[in-house]
């Protein structure tokens, strides 16, 4: 119990410090980050790439303009590691799978997007196959109308976990380069062919540039 109440506030001070030296370049291909795009967005990314889209929000989020962003994270005690300090850096977090089988996950998410939220999903997390795109990011979209707003983050000078997604943490005084891709649509009536070519066609838009 003391871990999960010491780790978080541990990370959310040491990723503060390491973002004060960290230069941050963002293309920006909906007009998200500048707050043209007004309507809930569904922000998808790699989950080894969390540390560089959280310094873009920390950086660009048009908080005045936005109701928020939740990030999904795992039922996990690590996944509720990383909830708070979610929470810690002013994102809200909501516990549970972006598969299909994570229905309640699912729901609130629904939920939040429809109460003007955006929301944030990893969606070859909690546990990979890495850059495998799970369902859960196409089918929220098909139920909720929102857009997906494909994000990649690279990084100049980085260090990797041997973990199962080749955790990046980037090195301080280093360059950190964000984008976020055009915004896809997805229909609310798709047969399961249609499904999966819409699931395969944002995977192969991720994977672009991933290494």
């Amino acid at each position: 119990m003391m871990r999960e109440k010491i780790l978080p506030a541990l990370g959310s001070i040491l990723l503060r410090l390491l973002y004060l030296t960290i230069r941050l370049r963002v293309e920006d291909r909906i007009g998200f980050s500048t707050g043209r795009h007004n309507k809930p967005v569904i922000m998808c990314f790699w989950h080894n790439r969390i540390l560089g889209i959280t310094l873009s929000f920390l950086r660009n989020y048009p908080h005045r303009s936005r109701a928020g962003v939740t990030v999904l994270t795992s039922p996990s005690r690590d996944g509720e590691i990383l909830a708070q300090v979610a929470r810690r850096l002013g994102m809200g977090a909501s516990r549970g799978s972006s598969s299909r089988k994570g229905t309640k996950a699912l729901l609130e998410l629904r939920r939040l997007v429809s109460s003007g939220q955006d929301v944030a999903i990893t969606p070859d997390g909690p546990r990979g196959p890495r850059y495998h795109l799970g369902p859960g990011a196409i089918l929220l979209a098909q139920v909720t109308g929102a857009v997906l707003a494909p994000m990649h983050a690279s990084f100049s000078r980085c260090m990797r976990l041997k973990t199962w997604d080749g955790f990046i943490i980037p090195l301080p005084f280093s360059t950190i380069s964000v984008r976020v891709g055009d915004a896809i649509s997805v229909p609310q009536s798709l047969s399961e062919e249609e499904f999966e070519e819409h699931r395969r066609s944002l995977e192969d838009v991720l994977k672009r540039g991933a290494d």
